[in-house]
């Protein structure tokens, strides 16, 4: 009954948010704090948390068995761009929460704290419920990525008051899953979660945020850094049959990339609504000629990565 009336509120604030569209106002961050838009969003948000930790316990966790809490040491496995994957995921919560927060008037650095806080507990209660679970355990080393990524959203805004620096995400299918596709994914989401072989992370520099304004710099576009890695089957090493079925030999290594990228949603004239649409770029890498370095191939160059 509880998971109903949750759907059927969200429903109504959906419905009354879809009937303002056309009202560009409705996408301004209000000038002053507005209890209507904070309440709202404090329910919307409550509903999504709750859904979002049954599916989890019903579709993830329920599959192993519950234990006592225990620590788990995956820091060797996936040549760490999970732990990367932790970062990202912890500075982009905090990033939209901080966002939705500004948008009800909340001011910048109370925002910004609140939307700190909401990363770091979502992706603690996380890990507490893996330490409960036989299947896995608490990752240290995942917390520590998680705190990484709100330090360095929260540095900023302590810092400059913005957000110069982003941490963005970009996929791209591979080869990998067809020979494990319970570990990496039988499906398009379901390998874009779990093929890190796929999965790139970037640290995406907004020049025109580090230059005087005299310069004139398109404050839309980014140079970015990025890390990705390929060739792994399993997490630690790769095996040599599954299921009986022999797998190929795959060299593990690291890569490492230069890029250009965009903030499209710092372009000028915009409307509130296209500025608003646009934010995903904040999350999104955009697919941009790259180049890639690696042990195993040395430099390459791509025309379009993503």
């Amino acid at each position: 009954m509880e998971l109903k009336r949750c759907f059927g509120l969200m429903a109504v604030l959906l419905a009354q948010s879809l009937s303002s569209l056309q009202a560009q106002d409705f996408f301004k961050p209000a000038p002053h704090y507005d209890p209507g838009r904070v309440n709202g969003t404090i329910i919307v948000e409550s509903a999504i948390g709750t859904l979002a930790t049954i599916g989890l316990n019903y579709l993830w966790y329920k599959k192993f068995a519950h234990s006592k809490f225990h620590y788990f040491n995956d820091n060797n496995e996936w040549l760490q761009v999970d732990k990367v994957g932790h970062a990202a995921t912890a500075y982009n919560i905090a990033a939209i929460q901080s966002d939705v927060l500004h948008w009800g008037g909340v001011r910048s650095g109370t925002s910004a704290l609140i939307g700190t806080a909401t990363a770091l507990s979502f992706m603690t209660m996380i890990e507490i419920m893996d330490g409960h679970s036989t299947g896995w355990g608490f990752s240290k080393g995942d917390m520590l990525a998680n705190i990484a990524g709100c330090v360095l959203f929260e540095g900023q805004q302590l810092l400059w008051g913005e957000q110069r620096i982003s941490l963005k995400f970009s996929y791209h299918g591979t080869i990998f899953p067809r020979y494990h596709p319970a570990e990496l994914g039988s499906n398009l989401p379901q390998r874009m979660l779990k093929d890190y072989n796929g999965q790139s992370y970037w640290l995406s520099f907004n020049i025109a945020s580090f230059l005087p304004a005299s310069a004139n710099f398109p404050r839309w576009l980014n140079l970015s850094a990025g890390y990705g890695a390929e060739g792994m089957i399993g997490g630690a090493s790769n095996p040599t049959e599954i299921d009986g079925k022999p797998i190929p030999y795959f060299r593990r290594y690291r890569q490492f990339y230069f890029s250009f990228d965009t903030d499209a949603w710092r372009i000028d004239g915009l409307s509130p609504l296209a500025t608003t649409l646009l934010k995903v770029n904040r999350t999104i890498k955009t697919p941009a000629p790259a180049l890639e370095w690696n042990e195993v191939q040395g430099l390459r160059f791509h025309p379009i990565y993503y």
